[in-house]
């Protein structure tokens, strides 16, 4: 007697192949790190350029210097945060087996945690590249209105994308499953 639960060949085959289509992410991840070693070389060759002006410095510019190192560190964070979390959430676990430095977050970031970080590392940069507009502005730069004006428009629209996505997340968690 057929089991009245069971589904049709061709229905399990197409679920088969769909699920397993989610290996297709896998080379945009493998692109990521790629990425990542570019902002590395980038970071690096950061350093190497101003390193030897080190002892000539004056604050302003070991602040600006500062500034760019931690914008790049944050976009390879950014970069870490989707690599891992893109890869959990829609490919497959990573086994790290028993290893104590595996992140605590690993394997917890859902896609709206994954989203909430995204969001939030895009506006610290954005700010990032604000403060550092002002501090060169502070020094006599000259950096035209219309320019200060874009940075401080897609700094504030980050903000506030950022609040409307809480926001929306906050009221989608209240809602009732269906």
């Amino acid at each position: 007697m057929p089991d009245p639960y069971r589904k049709p060949v061709i229905e399990r085959v197409l679920e088969s192949f769909l699920f397993n289509a989610r290996w297709l992410m896998a080379p945009f991840y493998l692109g990521l790190v790629v990425a990542l070693v570019a902002l590395l070389v980038v970071f690096v060759g950061e350093l190497v350029h101003e390193l030897p002006k080190l002892l000539t410095m004056n604050a302003e510019d070991a602040i600006l210097l500062a500034l760019s190192l931690i914008d790049l560190s944050l976009a390879g964070n950014l970069m870490l945060i989707v690599i891992f979390s893109g890869y959990e959430n829609f490919v497959s676990k990573i086994d790290t087996g028993d290893d104590e430095d595996r992140p605590a977050w690993m394997g917890t970031v859902d896609f709206s945690g994954l989203k909430m970080k995204l969001i939030a590392s895009i506006v610290a940069i954005s700010a990032i590249a604000l403060l550092r507009a002002f501090m060169r502005l502070s020094e006599g730069a000259v950096i035209e209105d219309r320019t200060l004006a874009w940075l401080v428009g897609i700094h504030v629209t980050f903000v506030v994308s950022g609040v409307l996505l809480a926001l929306m997340d906050l009221l989608a968690g209240k809602v009732t499953k269906h």
